[in-house]
Parts: structure tokens; C-alpha cells; sequence
């Protein structure tokens, strides 16, 4: 229950990869694997630094606050990544701006309207450009810890049972379920994002995207969600 409902509260678990899937027009595979990625990335590091700690005998106030400063740092990497995102978004939707050619054929008089960006787009649709954005969300991931992890699910199954094995057991339970819901609030609301036609705002759906990961980074960072 709690990593189900740390993860529904948690915007930053799915919010992301909806808005980004539909500004990159993922397929739903897609969009659910590199979700996936991100959800291990994001309880393994916790997982890990619990593992380490208790191994260390580092005490659990320690380890809560050096995952205050991970949640601060992927609250950043959201921030920032969203504003350079957002900004390249509005700079693509200029260039994607429509705009109508008049051509005049004797007595007769037509108008047409195209996107110099798409012919652009077009023209070099065979080349391979790397893509950076499924990385750098699994990076801030990786940064981002689950909070209740440590202290909540960790340390009091080993203080209480004494048992490395049961530790494991209930982070590996949490884990799974944290992934899971993170992965079912992307389907359900991606397959309902994907009924909306933005239409005319279609070329702003980058800087959409963009905003997105800004407000949940500023939402985490001064909000605490």
C-alpha cells in the first residue's frame, strides 16, 4: 500500500513519460520499457544505499539525509531539463509556424500553406540522431530515491526481525509494486491522453512536455511532492 500510494502521489513517477510520449510520439512499448527502466533505476539506488548503509552500520538519520539531498538534485534535473526542453520546444513550434505562399497562374489564384520545418524534417528523415531523452530521464531517476524506502521498509524489518533476507524481501515487494503502479498510470493515462487532438496546438506539444517536467520539478522542490 504505501508504494502504491507513494507512487500516485508521486506526479514525478508518470507524468513525465505521458507528456513525453505524446510530444515524441512514442509507441506504448516504448514509452511502458523506458518507464520500466526508470522505475528500477529509481528503487534499485534506494535499495542500494539501504543495503550499504546497514552493512556500513551507518544509522537511518544518515542515510535520510543523503536521500534529501538525491531528492533535491533529481528535483533539479527535472527543473532544468523541463526549462531547456520547454525553451527548445517554443523555439521549434516558431519554426514549425504555417505560414501561406500566394502563386498567381495567368488569371487564376491559389494559396497554399506548408511548414518549411516538415520539408526540412523530410528531406533528412534517413539520418540517425541520437536521442538524449530517454537517458537523461533514467539519470534523473537513478538520482531521485524512493523516500520511504530507508526508513520506513528497510530498517525496520531488519531492527525488528533482525533479517537481512526479510529486508530484502519487503524492499523487493515494494519495488515491484511501485514499478507496477508507475507503469499502469502511464498506460491508462497515455491511452487517454492520446485520444485528445491537440490540433492547431500541435507544435507546442514539446514545450507542453517540456513544462511538464519544469512544474514537477518545482513541485518537488518547493511543494515536497
Amino acid at each position: 500500500m504505501l508504494g502504491f500510494t507513494h507512487t500516485l502521489l508521486g506526479q514525478d513517477h508518470y507524468i513525465p513519460f505521458i507528456f513525453m510520449a505524446k510530444a515524441r510520439k512514442w509507441k506504448m512499448r516504448k514509452t511502458l520499457f523506458i518507464t520500466m527502466l526508470c522505475g528500477i533505476g529509481h528503487v534499485s539506488s534506494s535499495v542500494a544505499i539501504g543495503f550499504i548503509g546497514i552493512a556500513l552500520g551507518i544509522g537511518v538519520s544518515r542515510l535520510t539525509h543523503i536521500e534529501s539531498i538525491r531528492s533535491n538534485w533529481a528535483a533539479w534535473g527535472f527543473t532544468l531539463f523541463g526549462l531547456l526542453y520547454m525553451l527548445w520546444g517554443l523555439y521549434r513550434a516558431y519554426q514549425r509556424k504555417p505560414h501561406v505562399h500566394t502563386h498567381i497562374h495567368g488569371t487564376k489564384v491559389h494559396e497554399h500553406t506548408h511548414e518549411h520545418l516538415l520539408e526540412h524534417d523530410h528531406i533528412h528523415k534517413n539520418e540517425k540522431l541520437t536521442n538524449i531523452t530517454p537517458w537523461t530521464l533514467f539519470v534523473i531517476f537513478v538520482l531521485g530515491p524512493c523516500e520511504p524506502l530507508i526508513p520506513v521498509i528497510i530498517y525496520p524489518a531488519v531492527q525488528e526481525r533482525g533479517s537481512i533476507s526479510e529486508a530484502l524481501i519487503v524492499s523487493v515487494v515494494f519495488s515491484v509494486v511501485t514499478i507496477a503502479t508507475m507503469l499502469i498510470l502511464v498506460y491508462l493515462l497515455g491511452k487517454g491522453i492520446g485520444f485528445i487532438r491537440l490540433q492547431k496546438l500541435e507544435r507546442y506539444t514539446h514545450a507542453l512536455a517540456g513544462a511538464m517536467l519544469l512544474i514537477s520539478g518545482i513541485g518537488i522542490l518547493f511543494l515536497g511532492l
